[in-house]
């Protein structure tokens, strides 16, 4: 008999642990009734889960509308229902779990990965951002560890998380080291930034979350937000952000 494990630790259904980390990169839900899961999210588990998408359960079950308020992230979130052990992955990101009590918290929508259904989901006025309210607890993604500070603070908006309990920030942009550096105003031109050039302008009390990495995770429904808005150009508008598009994408 060949041993593949390499030593490691095998799991079972009962040998994982319940609402906790596998290990970094992984975690295990004890499913009794119903999560909210970011499609993909989900990479193994044990007994009988369903998994249906938001706008199919809202269908059938009234409370999914009433606690995920965000049409534009609909189609990218399940319903995950039943009972039995539920393992979240995120392509090896870190993940860490977090627990809201009467809280409100806005979250980059790419890292969010899962939450509970005592939590309620909005979208922030902040695009690529969603905001959860409520209490309960909820799953979260990022490239390297989690940092956390208090404002008053400037973050690189790849870098940034989210940030609980403080008014959402305003965007700085620093001028003088757009001034100074041909290459920064030659990337702002076709639509790149750097965290050098642009900031999150955070102040108030409160807590900001960072990832410790400028990572940027695709963001579809970023897209589709701004696919939308493009019935708003003219002809000319239209083409010439389609010729700046093309050039970034060259840039790249």
């Amino acid at each position: 008999m060949i041993d593949m494990t390499g030593g490691s630790t095998v799991y079972d259904a009962q040998s994982l642990p319940s609402d906790d980390n596998i290990n970094a990169y992984s975690f295990c839900i004890d499913l009794h009734g119903e999560w909210f899961t970011s499609k993909g999210a989900m990479i193994a588990y044990y007994g009988n889960v369903d998994f249906s998408g938001v706008s199919q359960f809202a269908s059938r079950a009234a409370w999914v509308a009433a606690r995920f308020s965000s049409p534009l992230y609909t189609q990218d979130w399940v319903v995950a229902s039943g009972q039995g052990k539920l393992v979240i992955g995120d392509r090896g990101n870190d993940i860490n779990s977090y627990d809201l009590e009467a809280g409100n918290l806005t979250i980059k929508a790419s890292n969010l990965l899962a939450f509970e259904t005592g939590l309620e989901l909005k979208q922030s006025i902040v695009p690529g951002f969603l905001v959860l309210i409520g209490t309960g607890k909820f799953l979260a993604s990022s490239n390297g560890p989690v940092i956390f500070v208090e404002p008053p603070f400037r973050a690189d908006p790849d870098a940034l998380l989210g940030w609980a309990d403080c008014p959402s920030p305003s965007q700085h942009y620093d001028h003088n080291w757009m001034a100074q550096s041909f290459m920064a105003g030659l990337t702002s031109f076709f639509g790149r930034e750097s965290g050098e050039e642009r900031q999150y302008d955070f102040t108030g009390a409160g807590t900001i979350l960072l990832q410790s990495s400028e990572l940027l995770r695709a963001d579809g429904a970023l897209l589709r937000l701004v696919e939308s808005q493009t019935n708003l150009l003219d002809a000319n508008s239209a083409g010439a952000l389609g010729q700046k598009l093309i050039a970034r994408a060259q840039q790249q």
